[in-house]
């Protein structure tokens, strides 16, 4: 591939209402897109899912916009002037190989992926979810609720969730904020209700007989109940609780998922392209996970309809068996930088056009745009 050059674009895209969950409140999604144009005038777009703080991981958007610019357009810069079909030159599947060098950053290095993808796919006329090997052509959607300001909150938010036709419903939590609001909604709603808990690492394994109060509500899963390095507590807590065990930001690899599996410290996965790397890694842990008989599903990061667009098509895949963070759009967004995305009888469909399957809209992102630069190969 020979690319003309690469526009960095900050964007920040308000909430419908707050996001709270064990590490902070979100009122505005901020996000870095990644244009690239390639010499034929093929574009190609992809989605950095940090942050503004580092708090969900160590990726945020200030040290993201730094590392993309100074290390890795670089290095793609370098591939595509070869040219060539040589192990050095530019495509999708050379990505990771020629990012290698740069230690960490798989948030930034995901959304270069992702937009060389896209190009390629629209260059050939093929869609992400054909591209993936997706199998079918709607997934089923669940919605994450954040942390409320009281029970009373919560149960009118999952009403309203649930009158949308969401599939299943996960519930944020904290210490403090977890058994009771677990109670309520599973009293409110009935054991009918696919209903789990995202803890995003506030626990410690002194709280194993906490969170085995949960198990009389048949959860589909605890998500990420303590730390991301903390394999083998994870393992021990599987012993102690009887709820299904959710690895989420302790899984950063195919490698990371084989062993959280050889070790017991899960029976199912949350993959998130962006904090493994790209979807090509992603579909990687999606067969290690498949081949172990461990189910997985789709996590979401308040995407913009470009990042949702390739999430719907990677959950797809056959071994996604639970419902994912696969929202609507009007989930989070008035106003996406896209079409939105809509819930059908519990739905989102997977866009079948060639690339992302999905187009920008012009004016909502230029409304929306913090900063811009252009850099050229």
């Amino acid at each position: 591939m020979k690319v003309e050059g690469f526009e960095l674009r900050t964007v920040a895209m308000p909430l419908r209402s707050p996001f709270e969950t064990s590490f902070g409140v979100q009122t505005v999604r901020e996000l870095i897109l990644v244009r690239l144009r390639t010499a034929d005038g093929v574009e190609g777009w992809g989605e950095c899912v940090a942050g503004a703080a580092p708090l969900y991981s160590s990726e945020f958007n200030a040290a993201t916009e730094l590392v993309l610019r100074d290390f890795m357009l670089p290095a793609l810069a370098k591939a595509s002037a070869r040219g060539g079909d040589g192990a050095d030159a530019l495509s999708a599947t050379r990505v990771a190989a020629l990012l290698e060098p740069v230690k960490g950053h798989r948030m930034a290095k995901a959304a270069l992926e992702m937009a060389v993808l896209d190009a390629e796919l629209r260059t050939a006329g093929l869609s992400f979810g054909t591209y993936l090997g997706a199998e079918r052509d709607a997934v089923p959607a669940g919605v994450s609720v954040g942390i409320q300001p009281s029970i009373d909150a919560l149960l009118d938010a999952v009403t309203g969730y649930v009158a949308e036709g969401y599939l299943r419903i996960k519930l944020k939590i904290k210490p403090g904020w977890d058994v009771e609001p677990v109670r309520a909604v599973r009293e409110r709603f009935g054991d009918a209700l696919l209903l789990q808990v995202d803890a995003n690492t506030a626990y410690t394994l002194a709280d194993a007989p906490l969170l085995a109060r949960l198990d009389p509500f048949e959860l589909l899963l605890i998500e990420q109940p303590l730390g991301e390095e903390d394999l083998t507590e994870h393992a021990e807590l599987a012993r102690r609780v009887a709820t299904p065990i959710c690895l989420d930001e302790s899984i950063v690899s195919s490698k990371a998922a084989a062993d959280a599996i050889a070790l017991g410290a899960c029976s199912i996965v949350n993959i998130k392209p962006g904090r493994v790397g790209g979807y090509l890694e992603a579909r990687r842990i999606h067969d290690v996970c498949r081949a172990h008989g461990v189910a997985v599903w789709c996590g979401g990061m308040l995407e913009s309809g470009l990042g949702r667009a390739a999430n719907v098509a990677l959950a797809a895949l056959p071994g996604f068996v639970l419902p994912g963070d696969t929202s609507a759009s009007d989930r989070y967004y008035a106003q996406d930088i896209t079409a939105p995305f809509v819930l059908e009888e519990g739905h989102v469909a997977v866009p079948t056009g060639p690339g992302l399957g999905v187009e920008v809209v012009p004016e909502a992102l230029e409304q929306m745009t913090l900063r811009s630069e252009w850099i050229a190969c």
